[in-house]
Formats: structure tokens, C-alpha cells, sequence
């Protein structure tokens, strides 16, 4: 290829493409392929909520969900460089919607606010998390402008560990937070298609399917759930629903394809449907010596290919259900 061939790329003005915030980008960035730009971006799997959701007399560009652990995500947007109003505005947000990652997005983020975020995120918990981005369309001769995400503040994740390390732990806390920092790091080194979050020392770790309501998980525990007492240990894999309304339904509407997705699985599952609780949960297990750190590499390909397993046996499954209509003398309900 000679330089012939090559073309130039050209910064476009951000407002020849989106003139107006509220008018042109916050609903650009609303729909569904351009959060999931921002969403690789990041790290995330982000499920619109709301745009403009109100906050007291404020509103906030646009909530949404992170399905990769159903929490909640506030963004809000400028088209020029920041401010201390709009800081302001993104804390009175989170703390009004309980929001755990806040992201910043702005056409040039000043040293101080870029300082602010950076100091917000080594002072914050190791669940909240503080992201700055500037927003940026290029093109190349007459192709149509491509927008591009740079990230100049986020939340540091050696620094996150390490501070939940330095925390009074217990034994066995230690033992997860070990266990999943070198799982996230096996995913990450296998480059699985799956985005592992930020250990932490519990039991588990969730994954984003796509929609909200519906977790996978992965879970290294003591304590068998079925004879209800400590084991020499147990990991697991599975799938967790637990919308709000409908988890029953979607179970029972998944557990009429018992014998297929067992097939496409390859192996028998465990179909969980609590009487006493609403979530449900269909997963498989295996009995595995956590304590013995030689076994790691073997439980950790188990893990992975059953986690991969389940995303590819129930992802589109779980994003094609539909709640079955209600109705009351004939008139349809809302779901």
C-alpha cells in the first residue's frame, strides 16, 4: 500500500453534528447502538431508563442501568468544555438516584475537573466509581462523521482492590477476593467475549446478559445450598432472574425448554424456583477444593467455558421473552 492510498483524518465540529444538548445529543446518545458504543467504552453494558429523569427541581440527562449488576448509571452531557456547574450537577444526580458509576461526558475536560474526578475516585468506596470522557467526530474526506470516546478520568481498579485489601477481612473474604482478582485476570488473558467487572470478596461474581432483571453469575462457596451446610467447596454457574415482577413467569417460560437447552448445554441443570422468595435461578456445579490454589487453572477453565456456555444457550433466549398478555373482561393489561 502506498501512501496514495491512505487518507486524512478531519476533526469535525461537535456542534455541525449535534447543535443542541438536549435537543440533538442526549437523544443520539439515548438509543440503543450509541450506548452501547459508550458502554464498550467503559467497560459497561448500559440499559436505557430514562432521559431528562427528574432529580427534585433537576434532571439528569440520561439514567440507565448497568445489567451487569443491576445498578444504576447517570450521564449527563456537554458540548463544551466543563464547569463547576455541571460538577455540581452530577453529584446532586447520583446521590439523588442512588447512582453507583457517574460519567461526565464534555467536548474538553479542564485539569481541575479532570483532578476532581480522579480525587472523587481514590476518596469514593470501592463500588462507586467517577468517569470523565471527551467526546470527539472525526472523518475521513467525504465518509460520514464517526464519533469517537476518549477517556481521561476513571476509576482505578489496582487502587480499588487494594483498598478492599487493606480492609479487616475475614479469612475467607481474603480467599474470594484472591480467587476472583486471578479469575478476572484469567477471562482477560483468555480474551472472552464476556466483560468481568471488579473483584471483590464475596462469593460471586455477576455478569451483564443484556437485559435487566437477568444476571449470569459465578459463584466459589463453602456452604451447599441444597443440603443447607459447609462443604469442602462448590463452584457454580447460572443464570439469575430476578425481575421484579415477572421472574416466575420468565422461569416457567424457560424451564418449557428444559430439555433442549439441557442438550444445547450439554449437560443436566439445576432448576431453582424458591417458594419463599421471588428470584429464580437455573445453574450447574461442580464440587472443587477452593483452599488448594494448584486446582486454580482447571477451576478457572471450568468457570469460563461454562459461563460462556450459558451466554450462548440462553442470551438470545432471554432477550426474545415475552411476559404473556393479561387480560380483565376482555381489555388487555399493561405488563
Amino acid at each position: 500500500m502506498t501512501q496514495k492510498n491512505l487518507g486524512r483524518l478531519e476533526k469535525v465540529e461537535l456542534r455541525k453534528v449535534w447543535s443542541g444538548e438536549a435537543t440533538d445529543f442526549t437523544p443520539w446518545l439515548a438509543e440503543k447502538d450509541n450506548l452501547a458504543l459508550l458502554g464498550d467504552t467503559l467497560g459497561l453494558v448500559l440499559e436505557l431508563e430514562a432521559q431528562e429523569k427528574d432529580v427534585g427541581p433537576y434532571s439528569a440527562d440520561i439514567f440507565c442501568k448497568n445489567t451487569a449488576d443491576d445498578t444504576w448509571v447517570v450521564i449527563e452531557n456537554q458540548l463544551e468544555k466543563t464547569d463547576h456547574s455541571h460538577l455540581g450537577q452530577i453529584l446532586t444526580y447520583a446521590a439523588g438516584l442512588s447512582a453507583v458509576t457517574v460519567v461526565w461526558i464534555a467536548q474538553r475536560f479542564t485539569d481541575e475537573h479532570r483532578a476532581a474526578l480522579d480525587w472523587l475516585n481514590e476518596v469514593s468506596t470501592e463500588n462507586a466509581q467517577f468517569f470523565g470522557l471527551e467526546i470527539e467526530v472525526w472523518r475521513i474526506g467525504n465518509s460520514k462523521p464517526a464519533p469517537k470516546f476518549n477517556i481521561v478520568a476513571k476509576p482505578n481498579d489496582w487502587v480499588k482492590t487494594e483498598k478492599a485489601q487493606r480492609t479487616d477481612l475475614t479469612p475467607t473474604q481474603a480467599l474470594q477476593l484472591d480467587f476472583w482478582h486471578g479469575f478476572r485476570e484469567y477471562m482477560l488473558d483468555s480474551d472472552s467475549k464476556i466483560k468481568p467487572g471488579n473483584p471483590a470478596p464475596r462469593h460471586y461474581m455477576n455478569f451483564s446478559l443484556g437485559r435487566g432483571g437477568f444476571l449470569t453469575y459465578t459463584i466459589a462457596t463453602f456452604w451447599d445450598t441444597e443440603l443447607d451446610r459447609f462443604s469442602s467447596g462448590e463452584i457454580r454457574v447460572g443464570l439469575y432472574v430476578n425481575d421484579k415482577r415477572h421472574a416466575k413467569t420468565y422461569f416457567d417460560l424457560l424451564k418449557q425448554e428444559e430439555d433442549r437447552i439441557e442438550l444445547e448445554m450439554g449437560c443436566p441443570l439445576v432448576w431453582l424456583n424458591p417458594e419463599d422468595s421471588n428470584p429464580c435461578s437455573i445453574f450447574v456445579r461442580k464440587s472443587s477444593e477452593l483452599e488448594d490454589k494448584s486446582e486454580r487453572p482447571n477451576q478457572y477453565a471450568w468457570l469460563l467455558e461454562n459461563l460462556e456456555n450459558i451466554h450462548r444457550v440462553f442470551g438470545r433466549r432471554v432477550l426474545d421473552l415475552e411476559v404473556p398478555t393479561e387480560t380483565v373482561d376482555g381489555e388487555e393489561l399493561p405488563n
